[in-house]
């Protein structure tokens, strides 16, 4: 057993709070940053009540300062040695879904903001962190990042010029991580979520109770979750980049 607690830093509510779930049954300290505070300290408070150690803290947007600024408060929270940053998943995003002509430049500076801008911060202070850890003997790693994309990481489509182009970005960039940073055993890793996930948002957005019913048509969190739990666990030897998760009756 390792001599100190690992924490698992996760950024983005809905599916992420799925992952924190998992996470804190595997024994991680979890960190939770978004924005909304309210729905952030129900999140805490659910978890708490599980028996799971975790804080928040809220942001006011994912600009660099911001995510340096929620950074500074969890190393204040869970510090070293006694605690080791080990896991981060940036499951942040920025929805906008209509023809390109009426996308306003305010949708595409928050596409931006959250896609490029936050998901750079982000990696970049997570990144810091795992460069100051010693590998895991069992995994061969000293942390793992995971950032969750989406269909229109690879493929875009007549609504997703907005979506799809921050989308597209943020693959860009983990990738790049993954390479450059694998041969100091630091495991960067992308999710391809193609499906809709079924998430209090997603349901209330698609009034739909069929949909809700039938899991071969829709992503439940809880699978997402099990997914990055296999990838942290992951031995050096058989790293996965790209993990592509989709419900058994996508059309693809």
């Amino acid at each position: 057993m390792p001599s100190f607690k690992p924490v698992v830093v996760i950024a983005g509510q809905g599916t992420g709070g799925a992952s924190a779930r998992a996470f804190a049954k595997e024994g991680y300290s979890v960190a939770l940053i978004a924005r909304g505070a309210s729905g952030l300290k129900s999140l805490e408070d659910e978890l708490k009540a599980s028996g799971a150690e975790v804080a928040s803290f809220a942001i006011p947007s994912y600009e660099y300062s911001s995510i340096q600024t929620a950074f500074k408060s969890i190393r204040t929270r869970y510090p070293s040695p006694e605690y080791n940053l080990r896991a981060a998943i940036y499951n942040s995003a920025y929805g906008v879904w209509r023809d390109f002509l009426s996308i306003t430049p305010e949708e595409v500076k928050g596409s931006t903001e959250v896609h490029v801008e936050g998901a750079f911060a982000f990696a970049h202070e997570v990144i810091t962190d795992f460069t100051k850890n010693e590998i895991d003997q069992t995994t061969g790693k000293r942390g793992i990042l995971i950032f969750t994309g989406a269909t229109a990481s690879i493929r875009g489509n007549t609504t997703t010029s907005a979506f799809a182009a921050g989308k597209f970005a943020m693959r860009a960039l983990s990738q790049s991580l993954a390479k450059e940073f694998g041969k100091q055993n630091i495991h960067v890793a992308h999710a391809v979520i193609d499906g809709g996930i079924s998430t209090p948002l997603s349901r209330s957005r698609r009034n739909d109770p069929e949909w809700e019913k039938n899991e071969d048509v829709r992503l439940n969190p809880e699978g997402i979750a099990a997914s990055y739990i296999y990838l942290a666990k992951q031995d050096r030897s058989a790293w996965t980049w790209e993990l592509d998760l989709r419900p058994a009756h996508e059309k693809w």
